[in-house]
Formats: structure tokens, sequence, C-alpha cells
């Protein structure tokens, strides 16, 4: 967090930003958004910071985010698991906002649809052993072990102390634990995990995930389309408004993220300027079916992801 403040700062200052797609984790965001956004009158559109917790922030309407609040997702990743027959789990989750609020949502959801959480415990990344978090877990039980933390940090670490002692072999996972590095580190060793991370089935991700591709880009990387819609939300706003800055243009995101206007997807923000040049009004849905509620965050759906052989797939969308 500190590190991202310092580095905010800066291109606020000397590089002159009118705004900031970002951040990514839900702490620096929050760090940010406080610290640096705020006194300095700076939009943030962040395609990935979820925690619950960012929902109430003090913005002055200038935070938004394509990436729904981890409120939904505990939600519906209870929903995956009760459906599976699963109604036993031990939670271990990163110690910080994004983990706390993830976890708190989860639990709830699942003790009223009648499951049982046997132990929720925080962990803290960076450590070289989990052992005695792992300990603690075994000794709860539990059908699966929930993880929601990071793929590069301490639940990956939790992961692997669960396999090496045989606490666990089945898991479910949030978003921070979805991406390459989780099939890169395990494989096979964990086929059968289900996981949660944003994402819809709709017209405009695949319009992306073709555009990326032409690029270089695997557009069907977590947080890719979210990025996207991200950026062009700020870009159209500027547009809308006329302006750069971002006391003219915030007040414009949420009319150009929704309904009425020309729906706009992928690959026609050109377009898109065009429409709000001469006064017409547009409807952003771009690669992930953009729409913004309440304190401007994304109302949001999400993909079901699973393990097999190895491979880390989508299975559905809920």
């Amino acid at each position: 967090a500190a590190a991202a403040t310092a580095a905010a700062e800066r291109l606020i200052t000397s590089d002159g930003v009118k705004g900031i797609m970002g951040a990514d984790c839900s702490g620096v965001t929050g760090a940010v958004l406080s610290n640096v956004a705020v006194p300095n009158g700076i939009v943030m559109v962040s395609p990935s910071a979820t925690s619950p917790a960012l929902s109430t922030a003090e913005d002055n309407g200038l935070f938004f985010r394509t990436a729904p609040s981890d409120a939904r997702q505990g939600a519906v990743l209870a929903g995956i698991l009760m459906e599976k027959g699963i109604s036993s789990v031990a939670v271990t989750y990163t110690n910080n906002d994004y983990g706390k609020g993830f976890a708190d949502a989860f639990q709830a959801a699942f003790e009223a649809a009648g499951g049982s959480v046997t132990l929720a415990a925080a962990h803290e990344d960076g450590k070289a052993d989990y052992s005695a978090e792992v300990g603690a877990l075994a000794s709860a039980g539990g059908d699966a072990l929930v993880v929601l933390g990071y793929v590069d940090q301490g639940g990956a670490g939790v992961i692997r102390g669960a396999l090496d002692t045989g606490a666990f072999d089945l898991f479910a996972l949030g978003d921070g634990m979805i991406g390459d590095a989780l099939t890169e580190n395990f494989g096979s060793d964990i086929d059968g995990t289900i996981g949660t991370a944003p994402g819809s089935d709709n017209e405009g991700g695949a319009m992306f995930a073709e555009m990326a591709a032409a690029a270089g880009i695997d557009g069907t990387s977590v947080y890719a389309g979210e990025s996207y819609d991200a950026a062009a939300l700020i870009m159209l706003a500027m547009a809308a408004a006329g302006s750069v800055e971002p006391g003219d243009y915030a007040g414009k995101i949420m009319e150009v993220a929704n309904a009425p206007g020309e729906p706009i997807l992928p690959g026609e923000l050109g377009r898109a300027i065009e429409i709000l040049q001469s006064g017409g009004d547009v409807d952003f849905q771009g690669a992930t079916g953009v729409e913004l509620v309440g304190p401007g965050e994304a109302a949001g759906s999400y993909a079901e992801y699973t393990i097999s052989d190895g491979a880390l797939s989508v299975v559905g969308y809920r």
C-alpha cells in the first residue's frame, strides 16, 4: 500500500494523469483512494478491487469499479458448494480487507443455506511455512478447504501445506486464487477444485477475446475484460463531458455505462465517441456486459471454474 500510494502520487503530481485505471487489489485501492485520489480529485476505476468495504468508502463520487463486490461472490461460491453437496468446510483467508470481507460474506451465505463452517482463520502473506495454519484447519476438518487468498502468496502456501500433509484434497477458491500460476504450481494435484471469478457469457466477451488474441493478449484471463472496460469508461466519460478534468467527467461515468443509449461493444469506441460528440447517448456494454449500480460498482456476474486433468476451465456462469 505504501509503494502504491507513492506511485499514484507520482502519476498525478509529476505525470499529470487525469484518471487512474486501477488500482488492482483492494487494500492498495483503498489506500490510493483515500490518500491520493480523493485529496487530488482524481477519478479511479478499478477492474479488480472487490472488497465489500469499498462500497462505503468515502470517495467524493470519484471511485468506480467494473468488478462486482465480494459480498455477491461469497453468496455465489456458497451456492455452488451447496449444490455439489459440500455442506461442511474450513475457510482460510488473507488477512486484509479483501480476505476478511470475502470470508464474512461467504460464511454468512453458506450458513444461511444450511452449511457448516468448522473454522474461519486468517493467514498472513509472505510466510515461508504455513504448517501451523494447515494444522489448525485440519483439526477443524470439513469436506473441503475454502481458500480466499492470492495465488502467488499465502493462499498457495496453505494449499501446498494441505496437499503435503493430506489435510485436504478438495479446494474451493475465490477470484484471487484463479490464474495461470494455480495450475502451474499444482497441476492435476488439485483436480476437482472449484473456483469463482467475475466473468460473463455475452457477445462482447467473445468479441474482446478475439480482439485481444489478435493483439497477442489472452483476453480470457481473469480481469482482462474488466480492465478494458474500466479504461473505456474513463475515455467515454471524458468524451461525454468534452473535458479531461475529473471534476467535469466523473459525473458522466454512470451515464455512459448504463442505458439509455446506443449499445457499445468492444472495438466500437471510435463510434461511441462520434455519438457522444454529436450530442447522443451511449450504453457501454463492453467486454463484461457493463452495468453500474449503487455507488458506481458493477452489478456483475461470475464464472464458475473447475480444474480437470491439471487445466483450469470455465464450466458455467452465475
